[in-house]
């Protein structure tokens, strides 16, 4: 026997990377990271079976999440980018006065700052 366990879906014989359970009692599905033991009333899923699982009318899915996955960008961390390339756009004068010294107070090589990161302009130009 494979120590790999496999999906539960009928000729499906992909690893499983997720645990199916039914609470028949709160008409709820749950999906969750790959239980440590195999249990009898549970169904191992691969990938692509518990990422198109639905459930039947009236009952709800509930996906946890597995902290171990890796997380996706959130708003506020796409937001924080882009101020820091639209300040590091900005002319090396403004951004120098922002920081409380004059066009000629930085680098000259430094375009824009960002906390510890710094926008330097071409040695071609």
């Amino acid at each position: 026997m494979s120590p790999v366990r496999r999906c539960s879906r009928t000729a499906c014989g992909r690893p499983a990377v997720a645990t199916l359970t039914y609470v028949y009692a709160d008409s709820t599905a749950v999906l969750g990271p790959l239980a440590t033991y195999a249990e009898p009333h549970c169904y191992d899923l691969c990938a692509e079976h518990s990422e198109r699982l639905t459930a039947p009318r009236g009952w709800e899915v509930v996906r946890l999440s597995d902290p171990s996955a890796p997380t996706r960008p959130s708003g506020d961390d796409l937001e924080a980018l882009a101020n820091a390339v639209r300040e590091a756009a900005r002319p090396h004068e403004r951004a120098a006065e922002a920081r409380g010294g004059g066009p000629h107070a930085a680098d000259p090589m430094e375009v824009a700052r960002r906390g510890h990161l710094r926008v330097l302009r071409s040695p071609d130009s």
